[in-house]
């Protein structure tokens, strides 16, 4: 008998409800761990039907689909090959009534050896899995080849309970099947509960995440193993398929001998790559052919134009620009650089004729009263109907370009520059804007070329970057006229969206109780825009949407 088992860790992107994709995913990640030699092979959480699948997991006829892939699955096991630990919406129909369970499943020997239901279900921030699953009990270890596994799934190693189970049932070593999307820091959360874990059992834990963009959320990948003692001994790299087969050694427990640990990445370009992720698979899994940009010579909608060229390639960006007579001679030089620099066709279609006729449309009705927001939004919205026809033309997905700053507070036009299929700037802050284009002009990385399908260097002229931020609806305007700095802005907004701070809590970071007053005012008033925004991916521990559920209608104000 060998004093060696392989065990391969297949980090791989599934779609929500195509099983069959999903089907081929396994099989490739099985037989690249047969040609490794490993014993096993072992997927994230929800492999078979993609993660979150939300309602449709309800469908009667989605979990018998699950169920026959998993029997599928397993009569393949019959081979002599690996076994292989993957996850499915489970159906049991027991004494006590039928339960939907989130279930890793054993396969091995052509049969489905065991079912371990997922014991804690997450009810908070995106997830909301006891909807939809029924809690399974604290799971006991399982047998593998004469080997007793520790099998958890994603939120039960946030809970010592469920270790002590599996230690006290003879576990060999933890393994964590996930599907846990990214946010910015949230690796470094991982490795610290999976250590603790490690220290309460003594066991050696393998940590098997998927990657891959799912409408709002992506997930990172970045899955590891670590030893008895808590060492990291293997990792994989974030936001990228992979199958690592790591060997362990036979003695009290199972222990990682393999040393292979990938090179971690700065903050900022982990965050540019989960928004290229993000955007490509929204977009090549919901069969676009590719987006259209409105390309302003603005800052934000430069950086949308470069992670939608480095996730999609350059001939899949279509990029227009449209000037009114307001917008300035350097706007039109940064556009025409921008897309210069990128490779990418940029139209331009003046909006002043459509101004020029709204103005004849509405004379009559506006008559004596003075020009205001009502034109500048007119604007905003020929542009958004431009867009709009362009994309029904040729079926290009409209890219929205808003910023997290803009959205929280309602700096953004309802059918206007708010129009598109998705917004993949939906959760990053103006000054984090700034940031990423920094570090995207100066990106030299050869390594990353599976990653970014843009080029290295230069994406934007400087004067992109360092020009005060401007709509240009009217002369001589900047951002700063309706909003206080972005610097302090963005603050006051992280205080109250990812902290929920109260008032005087940020006021003794240096915020004038005027300033805290109106931000909090100028968030709750754009509750109704915001509801009507297109998905965009997740960044940080609290974006809009399903993380945060506020009433439209709601008269609470803070006394400061």
């Amino acid at each position: 008998m060998s004093n060696t088992i392989k065990i391969a860790i297949a980090q791989v992107n599934p779609k929500v409800g195509d099983i069959e994709a999903n089907l081929a995913l396994i099989r490739q990640a099985r037989s690249d761990g047969a040609r490794a030699g490993a014993q096993l092979v072992v997927f994230g959480e929800l492999v078979i039907s993609g993660y979150p699948p939300e309602d449709l997991v309800l469908k009667p006829s989605f979990q018998a689909a699950c169920r026959d892939a998993v029997q599928e699955l397993a009569r393949e096991t019959n081979d002599g090959g690996p076994g292989m630990i993957v996850s499915a919406p489970w159906l049991d129909d027991g004494i006590e009534g039928d339960k939907l369970y989130n279930a890793a499943l054993l396969l091995d020997g052509g049969k489905v050896q065991s079912v371990i239901a997922k014991y804690s279900l997450p009810n908070y921030g995106v997830f909301d899995e006891m909807r939809i699953f029924n809690a399974g009990p604290c799971p006991e270890p399982v047998d593998f080849r004469g080997h007793k596994l520790g099998i958890m799934t994603c939120e039960d190693m946030w809970l010592g309970e469920v270790t002590s189970c599996l230690k006290d049932g003879g576990a060999e070593v933890l393994v964590v099947l996930n599907a846990s999307p990214y946010e910015i820091e949230k690796s470094n959360d991982r490795i610290k509960l999976a250590k603790d874990r490690v220290a309460e059992s003594g066991l050696a834990l393998i940590y098997v995440n998927q990657v891959g963009g799912q409408d709002e959320l992506v997930f990172d990948g970045l899955s590891f193993v670590l030893s008895s003692n808590g060492d990291l001994k293997a990792s994989l790299g974030g936001f990228v398929s992979n199958v690592k087969t790591i060997s362990f050694s036979i003695a009290d427990g199972l222990e990682p001998e393999t040393k292979s640990i990938h090179p971690e990445t700065g903050e900022n370009e982990t965050i540019y790559n989960a928004l290229v992720m993000g955007l490509r698979d929204y977009v090549n899994k919901n069969f676009f052919p590719g987006v259209m940009i409105g390309l302003s010579g603005g800052v934000d909608s430069a950086l949308s134009a470069a992670i939608a060229v480095d996730a999609l390639g350059a001939e899949r960006v279509h990029c227009v620009m449209m000037p009114s007579p307001y917008t300035s001679k350097e706007s039109l030089e940064d556009a025409a650089e921008s897309a210069r620099l990128l490779g990418v066709k940029l139209d331009n279609i003046s909006i002043e004729p459509a101004m020029n006729a709204f103005d004849e449309m509405t004379k009559e009705q506006f008559v004596s009263h003075p020009k205001d927001t009502t034109e500048e939004n007119i604007q905003a919205r020929s542009r958004g109907v431009i867009l709009m026809a362009i994309s029904n033309k040729f079926g290009y997905m409209v890219l929205s370009t808003g910023n997290k700053s803009e959205m929280s507070v309602g700096y953004a036009t309802l059918y206007g520059d708010m129009c598109g299929g998705y917004s993949v700037l939906k959760d990053v802050y103006k000054t984090r804007v700034w940031e990423l284009c920094r570090w995207r002009n100066e990106w030299q990385n050869a390594n990353h070329s599976e990653m970014f399908m843009g080029l290295k260097g230069a994406v934007m002229p400087e004067r992109v970057i360092t020009k005060a931020p401007s709509a240009e609806l009217k002369p001589n305007q900047t951002d700063q006229d309706s909003l206080p700095p972005y610097e302090e802005l963005d603050d006051v907004l992280h205080c109250l969206i990812e902290l929920e701070l109260p008032s005087e809590q940020i006021i003794k970071r240096g915020h004038s109780p005027e300033t805290v007053a109106r931000i909090w005012q100028m968030v709750d008033n754009a509750e109704y825009k915001r509801r009507q925004a297109p998905p965009g991916v997740k960044i940080s521990s609290r974006a809009f949407g399903r993380d945060r559920r506020y009433p439209i209608t709601n008269g609470f104000r803070p006394k400061n």
